[in-house]
């Protein structure tokens, strides 16, 4: 059976309450169980155990981090509970270490996490359009892609050694929203995931 740790980290605002990322959590949390996945889930805003959150991680073969993009990166409650939890973590159950040695100090940096064979996958929720990306015109971004401006959560999550899913993004939630077809995406979007977390294992089995 799969197992998913689904982690929502909006903390809410007073313009912002959080309602759509808890129904894209749940969501997903349905999909996953809908399909046989045991799920797990943790809501940031409602607080959490440190240790039970580093279990979590050990115990999941997908970690699925629902968020929206707050000043171009994490909200701050999911930066903490990063910064917790991760770093709890290295004393070899997330991370054995940094992946020098003594004697190649200077290499493999960001080799050393506990965490191979798992996967991970961001999915986002935007006020930006999704014309702001990719496309090299665009002021902001100035052609770079969601998974650029993503960049350092994806170099967090391959430090513990999982390795990416396709990252998910709804975009102009506040303007020009379009949550039912949002929703249809998401479904597709995790069938998928469960597609390749299969392949996974059977390559492995292989």
């Amino acid at each position: 059976m799969t197992k998913v740790l689904i982690i929502n980290g909006h903390e809410p605002y007073s313009f912002s309450e959080g309602k759509l990322n808890a129904a894209l959590t749940e969501r997903a949390k349905d999909r996953f169980e809908a399909a046989g996945a045991e799920t797990r889930v943790t809501n940031i805003a409602a607080g959490y155990d440190v240790e039970t959150e580093i279990e979590n991680h050990v115990w999941a073969d997908l970690i699925f981090i629902q968020f929206p993009v707050n000043w171009m990166g994490l909200p701050w409650s999911l930066k903490k509970y990063q910064d917790l939890v991760l770093t709890a973590g290295m004393d070899g159950r997330i991370c054995v270490s940094d992946g020098r040695s003594s004697s190649a100090p200077t290499e493999n940096y960001g080799t050393g996490g506990a965490l191979h064979g798992r996967r991970y996958a961001l999915s986002l929720t935007f006020n930006a359009p999704r014309e702001a990306f990719d496309r090299p015109g665009e002021y902001l971004f100035q052609g770079r892609s969601v998974d650029d401006l993503m960049w350092p959560v994806h170099m967090t999550y391959r430090f513990t050694g999982m390795e990416a899913l396709e990252t998910f993004a709804v975009y102009d939630v506040m303007k020009n929203p379009t949550i039912a077809e949002d929703f249809l995406r998401l479904d597709a979007h995790l069938d998928r995931a469960l597609a390749q977390l299969k392949e996974d294992v059977d390559h492995v089995a292989a």
